[in-house]
């Protein structure tokens, strides 16, 4: 029976073209072979399974073949591609500094640079992880790696390069890699099913696509696992179930019934959601990410930023177009602030519920207000000119009545708090003009709902600010010294500015700084009242002073200490 090998070392790349997804960096590495520019020391950066160590390898590989092709790629068929292959290259070094970090490694590794390479032009040192190295291992292999020998070449790999000390990366090429996109992905994972004999649906590859989070080897693993899950049938309805993912379908009924207002079915679906074992916050997070699709799929020029199959973004346009952008920004601020306090809520449960009835109101705020009939407006008015033509005496009303077309519209205006979108009725309309319809919208809204505010009345201010700074004394004893010792004054224009001696007492002070308003807001129906700080520091110059400062100092107040100086004729140490 063979040994059975995993997908991500079975299928690893064995040349810059079988690549995926880092193309800047094979197309960099192939130009400084082929012009001989070489750096002393290469840094591969990025997030795991993304293919750091295979060019690493595949660097140092094609560096040594003796008989690279023009494309500079290895030729494989050299003794020292061979030996390669075989992984019994001597002229190759990797280290792992995950387990040898210490400072006895390093300078053991150095001792071997001395060495020059057997039978191959380069002799190259592979060291991953490179960030768990020690400081001390850090330093000593500064010299080294600045100057090595001619025949050295080091290359450094690491998913943390934060943690690595500036004099390392300065004595490095740097080469960031990036996150492998879906559609790479999804077309590998095609070719490995292809070559396996398995059935996989498109749709199951670009689940394991996304689900892998851009790491190519994340995505090999759950595919092997799958394959051996499903005896090498991949559908889409066995991937959800094995990976434990929400099913688009759900998502698409959660929406339908919140544009409807279908309050019912709403909680009636979420229900459902749990009872399939799913969390709370997995249910919201993957409800955000379809809000987020629906918003890029309301313009032509956005939907490359979703990655899924055709399929499935036809689907997402379809309900975008029934979907209004005021809509889309609302419900995704709900969900936001769902997920925030989903963490810290004591009923979870409730907190994922609220926010979808939330959501599901929106669209009756949405509706256009109920206008009087145009035919009605007409008849009053055309009744009022044939009394005038009759000489019937008109009673009289004030100016502001004096237009009976408007005199109900006025009136509604005052009754109803909603408010009128004019929506555009086409599937395919720019965003940007639709924010700023929400937006607008949004500033009417809070408008009507919060009336102007008043002038700051700055004796009932203080006699609030005294009460609220009795009442913290013993809980916030620093707060209270602060409140009632810096100087305060009114701006007259609903502000005050409160001056603090230092920086500390600020920090204090926007501790509770949020409360106070809050609290003066209310009591003084000043909606717009704000503090404006100021800090004013003694510039202290700390100075030495020589004896014969000091004396001087003293005989300033003491004239006497002069005569006592000539009397006794004392020198002063300068």
């Amino acid at each position: 029976m063979e040994n059975y090998i995993v997908s991500a070392r079975k299928y690893r790349p064995a040349n810059f073209k079988s690549v995926v997804g880092q193309s800047h960096i094979t197309t960099t590495l192939q130009n400084a072979i082929n012009t001989n520019q070489l750096a002393q020391a290469f840094l591969f950066c990025g997030p795991r399974g993304v293919g750091k160590t295979t060019c690493a390898r595949i660097l140092a590989k094609t560096i040594n073949c003796t008989n690279r092709t023009d494309e500079m790629e290895a030729c494989n068929e050299c003794e020292n591609c061979l030996s390669f292959n075989e992984n019994s290259a001597f002229n190759i070094v990797e280290l792992d500094a995950a387990s040898n970090n210490s400072v006895e490694d390093i300078r053991a590794l150095v001792e071997q640079v001395r060495i020059p390479p057997q039978g191959g032009k380069y002799k190259v040192y592979i060291i991953d992880e490179v960030h768990m190295l020690s400081l001390a291992a850090f330093n000593a292999f500064l010299k080294t790696l600045e100057e090595p020998p001619a025949y050295a070449k080091f290359i450094l790999a690491t998913t943390e390069k934060h943690k690595i000390i500036p004099t390392i990366l300065s004595r490095c090429q740097i080469f960031d890699f990036h996150r492998i996109e879906n559609k790479d992905i999804v077309q590998h994972l095609e070719y490995i099913a292809k070559k396996e004999n398995v059935k996989a649906d498109i749709e199951a590859l670009h689940i394991i696509a996304e689900k892998s989070d851009g790491g190519l080897r994340d995505a090999l693993s759950m595919f092997d696992q799958l394959v051996s899950f499903t005896n090498g049938n991949l559908t889409y309805s066995n991937i959800i179930e094995n990976l434990n993912i929400l099913d688009y379908d759900y998502y698409f009924r959660f929406v339908d019934n919140l544009l409807k207002t279908d309050l019912q079915n709403t909680l009636l679906l979420f229900n459902e959601v749990l009872e399939k074992g799913f969390e709370g916050s997995h249910f919201i997070n993957g409800l955000s990410s379809h809000l987020r699709n629906l918003l890029v799929s309301k313009d032509p020029s956005t939907i490359v930023l979703m990655q899924t199959s055709n399929s499935v973004q036809q689907k997402y346009i379809s309900q975008a177009a029934e979907c209004p952008v005021t809509f889309i920004l609302r419900a995704l601020d709900f969900a936001n602030t769902c997920a925030i306090e989903y963490r810290n809520a004591s009923n979870r449960r409730l907190c994922v519920e609220l926010a979808l009835l939330k959501m599901a109101n929106i669209m009756n705020k949405l509706k256009p207000k109920a206008s009087l009939p145009r035919q009605s407006l007409d008849e009053t008015k055309q009744s009022n000119n044939e009394d005038k033509e009759v000489g019937v005496q008109q009673p009289q009303t004030p100016k502001l009545e004096e237009t009976p077309k408007e005199q109900p519209v006025e009136k509604e205006k005052k009754s109803s708090p909603a408010i009128k979108i004019n929506l555009p009725k086409t599937s395919s309309f720019s965003i940007n003009a639709n924010i700023e319809n929400t937006i607008k919208a949004d500033d009417e809204e809070k408008a009507k709902l919060n009336p102007a505010s008043i002038a700051l009345d700055w004796n009932l201010f203080m006699e609030k600010l005294n009460e609220y700074a009795d009442a913290i004394k013993d809980s916030k004893p620093n707060l209270y010294f602060i409140l009632t010792n810096c100087e305060i004054e009114n701006n007259n224009d609903n502000s005050t500015t409160i001056t603090f001696l230092n920086s500390m007492q600020e920090k204090e002070f926007e501790a509770g700084r949020h409360e106070i308003v809050r609290i003066i807001r209310k009591t003084t129906n000043c909606s717009s009242f704000r503090f404006k700080i100021k800090i004013v520091q003694d510039e202290v110059k700390e100075k030495l002073y020589r004896p014969v400062d000091k004396f001087n100092f003293l005989a300033k107040k003491q004239p006497a200490l002069l005569k006592l100086r000539a009397d006794f004729d004392v020198d002063l140490d300068y």
